[in-house]
């Protein structure tokens, strides 16, 4: 049964008319074809009885066909009115269909109110969300595959940037040679801005890789990613230039130490909040715990942020094929920030990362 099938069978065991499914990712994970919209329409409606629909702007039918879709695709030109084309598409396979399940986390509100203005009896009060989010939860062997050739990506990005590195140099020049290798070399997407951030810069854990220059005697802050066939990796790394401080030394020390034993521990049957709380303990006990400002990790797929959250708080049981982030990381203000990070899958006995570089301490420039 396909991913699809599973939302149709979803649909009919909950007694929903259509379900109307907004976001990108989730239509690219149920149909095969990707695309940003941005401002323009593109919807995945799905029925109980009835075959579904996608509705795009026109410029992407064709894409669509090309992907093998095998059901109804609808195109519209920018004069036109998306939403009264889909609701009469709806209304000739269901005349007034009032019981709808939509994306709470995705929909905006104006397009919820466009829809609400063509069925103004419609109760759009079932959450596809949460099913979705189960039905991209535990990754395929083939989503494995993916994720791996992602992850070796990635780890030539990190050969390539970590010998970019000189004093003197800035962080985006070291971004910008990076990207531009790798696009050389046929990898023409990054999953996310390449980060890099150099000194008390990385202190800032969604800081921005600007023109600071690099100094000698500091650490240097890699995250980065790439996208490979809808897939993506996501790892950090730091290394050092020259000597760093001995406060710097021990904040890579303990950080490393938190990454690998909650790594090591990763299996299934724990629990995800215990998985972040090994990696919390150590940081804490080592006298760093108020720099760790953010959980442990975040699942990831075909987003770089995906469902569930490493973190306190959530009970949930880790399983074979999830796919999350381990990245503990120290950010002093001022003084250094440290992230290590490996995406990992989560195997029958233990975990397995899907990037490879070196997380002993790299003397780099």
């Amino acid at each position: 049964m396909s991913q699809l099938d599973k939302v149709r069978q979803w649909v009919s065991t909950q007694e929903i008319q259509v379900a109307y499914i907004s976001d990108p990712k989730s239509i690219e994970y149920l149909t095969g074809f990707a695309s940003d919209p941005v401002e323009r329409i593109l919807g995945l409606f799905v029925f109980a009885d009835q075959d579904p629909f996608l509705f795009a702007p026109a410029l992407e039918v064709e894409a669509i066909h090309d992907t093998g879709w095998n059901y109804p695709v609808y195109g519209y030109l920018d004069h036109e009115k998306p939403f009264a084309m889909i609701a009469a598409q709806i209304k000739k396979r269901v005349s007034n269909p009032t019981k709808w399940a939509i994306e709470k986390s995705h929909l905006t509100i104006d397009h919820y109110n466009a829809m609400k203005s063509q069925f103004p009896s419609a109760q759009f009060d079932q959450d596809l969300t949460p099913t979705i989010q189960k039905l991209r939860l535990i990754k395929t062997p083939d989503e494995i595959e993916k994720l791996d050739a992602a992850g070796r990506e990635a780890d030539l990005a990190f050969q390539v940037g970590f010998e970019a590195v000189q004093a003197g140099r800035t962080e985006a020049e070291i971004a910008a040679e990076l990207e531009y290798v790798l696009k050389k070399k046929g990898v023409m997407q990054m999953s996310f801005d390449t980060l890099i951030q150099a000194g008390a810069h990385a202190a800032e854990p969604h800081g921005a890789t600007g023109m600071n220059k690099i100094e000698n005697n500091e650490l240097v802050l890699f995250d980065l990613g790439t996208i490979h066939q809808g897939y993506i990796s996501d790892s950090s790394r730091t290394v050092a230039v020259g000597k760093p401080s001995d406060k710097a030394l021990d904040i890579y020390k303990v950080c490393l130490d938190a990454q690998l034993t909650a790594q090591a521990k990763a299996k299934p049957g724990m629990i995800a909040e215990d998985l972040d709380k090994i990696a919390r303990d150590i940081i804490t006990k080592a006298g760093y715990g108020e720099y760790f400002i953010h959980r442990l990790g975040h699942g990831m797929g075909m987003g770089e942020h995906e469902f569930p959250s490493i973190m306190a708080g959530n009970k949930m049981t880790l399983e074979e094929g999830m796919c999350f982030s381990i990245e503990p990381g120290i950010y002093i203000p001022g003084v250094a920030g440290v992230r290590i990070e490996d995406c990992v899958h989560i195997t029958k006995t233990g975990c397995e990362p899907f990037t490879h570089t070196s997380k002993k301490l790299t003397y780099v420039g």
